[in-house]
């Protein structure tokens, strides 16, 4: 299979999952409206420790392995700037979309290495994209739940993640087609977006998962740093 077709294959599998996770949280909320406020908060709090994993485990190491200490912390920083502009923005408007946005700052910069290092490696490139669709589809309830407020349909919503979704093989192709021999620029594009995912994370993203009536959905956040640690430990 020619490397391109494989780029968007991997990248548009692992993307599905944000659009499948949605349809389980809307087919969840029409069965079970009442959905426990303990498994909501867990299922949140999981996906905020697969975030804090891909910060922690892929993104900064990665940049900082190719960019001078300086440029790295000025675009860390620039990325949390950045999206505290965003979510302020967001949040005058009425509205707050947290984990939607740290879920794509995660997904792109991850699609964009998948598709980097595809030739080279292409048995960690399938595990990378497991991996990431094992994150995704977590993250993709959570925000399909975060999103949705029942004035609109939910087909709306679940088409716009299908077309979030397809962001993916986009950035896999640049990636492959682009960054395979940029390291530098691919890893820019990643310590910015941890800096965004690191902000939104302790604004919105934890704050949110907090649960006063029961101490387990803490645990969930263990369990989505766990599996990015799996992840991270199996393709290094």
């Amino acid at each position: 299979m020619q490397p391109h077709v494989f780029a968007i294959l991997l990248a548009g599998l692992a993307g599905l999952a944000m659009p499948l996770g949605g349809f389980l949280a809307w087919c969840e909320h029409i069965r079970n409206p009442m959905l426990r406020d303990e498994v909501l908060h867990t299922i949140g709090a999981f996906g905020g420790g697969a975030l804090a994993s891909a910060v922690a485990l892929v993104l900064v190491p990665e940049a900082a392995g190719v960019l001078p200490p300086a440029w790295a912390v000025g675009l860390f920083a620039a990325g949390g700037a950045v999206f505290y502009a965003v979510d302020t923005l967001l949040q005058r408007h009425g509205g707050s979309s947290a984990l939607l946005l740290a879920m794509l700052l995660d997904y792109l910069p991850e699609a964009m290495a998948l598709g980097a290092m595809l030739v080279a490696d292409a048995a960690t490139a399938k595990l990378l994209a497991l991996m990431i669709f094992l994150q995704n589809l977590p993250e993709g309830f959570a925000a399909f739940r975060e999103v949705w407020n029942g004035s609109s349909p939910a087909w709306h919503v679940l088409l716009a993640f299908l077309g979030l979704a397809a962001l993916g093989p986009v950035c896999a192709l640049a990636g492959l087609v682009w960054l395979a021999d940029a390291r530098a620029a691919l890893g820019a594009i990643m310590i910015f977006a941890a800096g965004g995912i690191l902000y939104l994370l302790f604004q919105d993203i934890a704050p949110k998962a907090h649960s006063s009536r029961s101490s387990v959905p803490a645990l969930g956040a263990v369990a989505g740093f766990a599996l990015g640690l799996a992840g991270e430990l199996l393709t290094g």
